[in-house]
């Protein structure tokens, strides 16, 4: 009796953090980014507007070819602070007004989930929500922060895994999710569809 050979893992996004986040989880992905028009998607909410992008990103990825066969992995994140979708920050700009804005407050973290697989035909998605507390930076270390660039390329203009986190005091709910990607809903998606995550898993170096 032989082994199953494991299935093909692609992830739809070229964020590194999420990367990271599943290879630290013993998976392999390799990384095909969609190229789809986020401007595109418009949604009532926040936690939709996530879902719509993660879904659309992923459904563009799973119809190429060259994945026909694999298992595609998309996301895509959004705080919602009083019911507004924030992103990426266009420019320094808007990335000071932001930190300014949410100092002191808490918002949400939205990361909508999407994995089809391409050879049932078959998706699955759902949304991941953290509460994020933020800390009362002052001026001069907002001012710093987003001279360092990172806000630039994070949804909400910050991270936790980076120099913004001395400025979050805390989160409920799943600390990968605010990274971006929230590996127990990525296992019970595949389980949804019959997919157990250790089936995925590398074999580890001796």
């Amino acid at each position: 009796m032989t082994d199953q050979p494991r299935r093909r893992l692609v992830l739809a996004s070229q964020s590194p953090a999420r990367l990271n986040l599943l290879r630290q989880a013993g998976l392999a992905p390799e990384v095909i980014v969609s190229g789809f028009d986020e401007d595109a998607v418009t949604a009532p909410t926040p936690a939709e507007l996530a879902l719509a992008l993660a879904e659309a990103k992923t459904s563009v990825v799973a119809a190429r070819p060259e994945v026909q066969g694999a298992l595609v992995i998309g996301c895509d994140s959004v705080l919602d602070l009083d019911g507004q979708a924030l992103g990426k920050p266009a420019d320094a700009e808007e990335a000071t007004a932001r930190w300014k804005a949410m100092r002191g407050r808490t918002g949400t973290l939205q990361t909508g989930h999407c994995v089809w697989d391409t050879a049932q035909k078959r998706w699955e998605s759902a949304i991941a929500s953290t509460l994020v507390h933020f800390g009362e930076p002052t001026d001069a270390e907002i001012a710093a922060y987003v001279a360092s660039g990172e806000p630039l390329h994070v949804a909400g203009a910050f991270t936790l895994d980076g120099r913004s986190a001395p400025f979050i005091e805390g989160i409920d709910g799943d600390h990968g999710n605010v990274i971006g990607i929230s590996l127990p809903l990525v296992r019970r998606l595949l389980a949804e569809l019959g997919v157990g995550i250790t089936e995925l898993w590398t074999p580890r170096e001796a």
